[in-house]
């Protein structure tokens, strides 16, 4: 190849990298409120700023909305100044609540075709939040009576050993329990169980998941670190299978899931979760290797709401930690209010909003469940969290009589990272430690 081909090449090649490298322009929401919270009756302002690589983009025309979280109002248009900011003046709310800015790039173009956004939603006395949600009177009742129907099906343990999740540390299982099943005999429930190898009794911790439909390969910090850990899965089928297999059932049988059986408490998908968290519980309370009186229920999202409703219903569950959890007061769209994941009744389409699932709802909230949790406990969620929204978990949390502590992390939405990871764990390495 002669010189100056190679050079175009060079510099076609310099080019291709450059425009695959280059990032979209950030776009940031940002109250004037530091904490992100204010008064009921007083006004807050949303600055929105644009860069480019960290240069400001004046002269940008953003498209935003402003509403109560959930509920946005008309898009409106408005063009940033010579620093690459617009200030929105948001308004305020009379009652406890939260309110949202979100903006967008109202050429898309702009932003490489790449969807540029961004958001924040203050909270007015979040503290005062109450649930739309109802406390049916015989909640308990109806619990007692389900628990009895687990304790009629034995758990039958089977554990098939996983040297290639072990290590010199732990030992690692795949664990199948029988479950309680819907009418055609029992189901199971399955996880993957590490076992701390030549140490004293230990502490147990149920970890549980969020939402969809995947498998597991053990909870490896933890187990590491010495603790007794089972990871479950919550659809009834093995979690050590190809991922084709989960990928197959997201797609197909189980993609709504929140949704079957929701016309009946006892029919509900989620009667067999949770049921199946509780045998889990039974399975770690009776190890010969647990400490006997630690046992931590671990979760974020949908995990979350299960370590809340698993702390609930097991006097055995000693401590409980719960990041962004779903099911939180998800009836608040009846009164127009931001209810949390799955949002069933949001959109009102035909046959969502019939009295008899709404009902079975109320035995299923993250808010009744929270009611009854008296242990120790480490809550942590975000204000820009679109899937569990910040009002909904707070309507949850402030009904909690045990103790509680919240970490709130304002700019953050519904994400896995470590911001949220690492206060969990310091807070159960502080509280619940593991003897040497």
């Amino acid at each position: 190849m002669s010189p100056r081909p190679f050079a175009r090449a060079l510099a076609f090649a310099g080019a291709l990298f450059c425009s695959v490298a280059h990032a979209a322009p950030v776009l940031k929401v940002v109250p004037d409120r530091p904490d992100w919270t204010q008064s009921p009756g007083a006004p807050v302002r949303f600055q929105l700023s644009i860069s480019d690589e960290g240069r400001p983009l004046p002269g940008v025309e953003l498209a935003y909305t402003l509403g109560p979280d959930g509920y946005p109002g008309p898009e409106r248009k408005i063009v940033t100044d010579a620093s690459g900011t617009a200030v929105i003046d948001g308004g305020t709310l009379a009652e406890p609540g939260f309110l949202r800015c979100s903006a967008r790039l109202a050429a898309p173009a702009a932003g490489g075709g790449k969807p540029v956004r961004g958001t924040a939603a203050v909270g007015f006395a979040p503290e005062k939040i109450a649930p739309v949600q109802t406390e049916p009177a015989d909640f308990d009742a109806f619990w007692a009576a389900q628990k009895a129907e687990l304790a009629k099906v034995p758990a039958m343990p089977e554990l098939t050993p996983l040297p290639e999740l072990s290590n010199e540390r732990y030992e690692a299982f795949h664990l199948a329990l029988q479950n309680v099943g819907a009418w055609r005999g029992p189901t199971r429930v399955y996880g993957i169980l590490t076992v701390p190898r030549g140490t004293p009794p230990a502490p147990a911790l149920l970890a549980l998941p969020g939402a969809g439909v995947r498998g597991y390969k053990g909870f490896i910090d933890y187990a590491n670190r010495g603790y007794i850990t089972l990871q479950i899965g919550v659809h009834g089928v093995p979690v050590n299978l190809p991922d084709v297999v989960y990928t197959d059932l997201q797609a197909g049988a189980l993609i709504d899931y929140p949704s079957i059986g929701l016309e009946r408490r006892e029919t509900y998908y989620f009667r067999r979760v949770i049921l199946g968290c509780l045998r889990a519980v039974d399975y770690l309370a009776t190890h010969p290797r647990w400490d006997g009186k630690n046992l931590i229920a671990l979760g974020g999202s949908q995990g979350g709401m299960l370590a809340i409703a698993t702390a609930a219903l097991d006097a055995r569950v000693s401590h409980v930690a719960a990041n962004y959890p779903a099911f939180c007061d998800v009836a608040a769209p009846l009164q127009g209010r931001a209810g949390g994941w799955p949002t069933m009744f949001k959109n009102d389409r035909p046959g969502d909003r019939t009295p008899e699932k709404i009902a079975t709802t109320a035995y299923y909230d993250t808010v009744n469940f929270a009611r009854r949790v008296r242990v120790p406990g480490f809550y942590m969620w975000g204000h820009n969290d679109e899937v569990c929204p910040p009002g909904a978990t707070y309507a949850a949390y402030n009904l909690i009589p045990g103790p509680k502590t919240r970490e709130i992390l304002p700019p953050r939405g519904h994400e896995s990272v470590p911001e949220f990871s690492v206060p969990v764990r310091t807070w159960i390495l502080k509280n619940v430690p593991v003897a040497r």
